[in-house]
């Protein structure tokens, strides 16, 4: 089995994929020979508003990023499991050669080889049941174990095939991988370009208001979890407050919106998708109103965005680079859907 893995597949170290912001903007502000900064009409407002929606764009382009990444795992997982399938099919059809290898040899011990062995054994095994005259010269035994051999390599043929298919596939993923990710650090270094053209005194306004006491437990009311599950995974949430938004990330030292979420199920034993526009749909969704503890709430038409209701009108969510994962009012923008898990 071990001659396959010199084919090795070259793969994406997903600790490559990980870039925090300050690396992106630094590694495409270095692409730029002269700043891009504000428009020279634009004021304060209005530069802060264009670095909101850039943001908002990155998350977009993030979680694209996201959903072509957990493809590209999948297929890697998927592609090295036919890999193993072939490599055990080529043993199995060697063990089975080998056995009929050896009857040759006993036959030709006791006075010579079948012909219609003889033919099995050459180039063409496969044509040898097409032979009809061949078959009134071999036992029952020796038949079944062709029939056998030859639909094994039938098999193997049609494994190999969809294996060369998973590799195509795994190749155009990795390519919208790749392309998401120069999107995400070009948006981020632009609204990074655009902070830096503000003044100080506006740009410590901007960086105050991302970090102005929301990660501090706001009141939560009374209103329990949905279960055991929902009261494990807030607990994790709450672990992560004031830990860095950096795109990609699941933790734990660092999440992006859906990171966050994913993380604080998978410490409640509970598996969800990696992109936020999968987690709306990862159980039973309820109207805003009934919302408990531990439901997600996803964000915008597009679900593009998603946190953790926590209670009395608050959520926890890593909300954009910059800003640390922290509480914030449910309503901060409009809510596409609440999902029970």
């Amino acid at each position: 089995m071990g001659s396959h893995r010199r084919l090795a597949l070259s793969g994406l170290d997903r600790s490559t994929r990980v870039t925090v912001l300050s690396a992106a903007a630094a590694t495409a502000a270095a692409a730029f020979a002269a700043p891009a900064g504000a428009a020279p009409q634009d004021t304060p407002a209005t530069t802060k508003a264009k670095v909101d929606r850039l943001f908002e764009q990155a998350e977009k382009a993030t979680e694209a990023y996201n959903k072509a990444d957990e493809r590209a795992d999948t297929l890697r997982e998927q592609v090295e499991q036919a890999k193993d399938s072939v490599a055990r099919g080529q043993e199995r059809i060697n063990t089975m050669r080998g056995a009929l290898g050896s009857l040759a040899g006993a036959q030709y011990r006791s006075g010579g080889i079948d012909p219609s062995l003889a033919l099995l054994l050459s180039s063409d095994p496969d044509g040898y049941l097409d032979k009809a005259a061949a078959l009134d010269r071999i036992n029952a035994r020796q038949a079944g174990e062709l029939t056998d051999l030859q639909k094994a390599q039938r098999s193997l043929a049609q494994e190999r095939t969809e294996a060369g298919h998973k590799l195509s596939e795994l190749e155009k993923s990795r390519t919208a991988v790749a392309r998401h990710k120069r999107s995400v650090e070009h948006k981020l270094a632009k609204a990074r370009q655009l902070l830096n053209s503000l003044s100080s005194q506006d740009r410590e306004k901007y960086d105050r208001a991302s970090r102005s006491g929301r990660d501090e437990m706001p009141d939560l009311g009374s209103a329990g979890p949905s279960s055991s599950r929902a009261a494990a995974a807030i607990a994790a949430a709450r672990s992560a407050i004031g830990k860095p938004y950096v795109w990609g990330a699941n933790g734990p030292s660092g999440f992006d919106c859906s990171g966050l979420t994913q993380w604080s199920y998978a410490q409640a034993g509970v598996g969800l998708p990696r992109t936020s526009q999968a987690q709306r749909y990862a159980g039973r969704q309820v109207p805003l109103a009934q919302a408990q503890p531990g439901d997600l709430v996803a964000y915008r038409d597009d679900a593009s965005h998603i946190g953790m209701y926590m209670g009395n009108g608050q959520v926890v969510h890593a909300p954009y680079p910059g800003a640390p994962v922290r509480y914030d009012p449910v309503g901060m923008m409009p809510v596409s859907s609440v999902t029970r898990i």
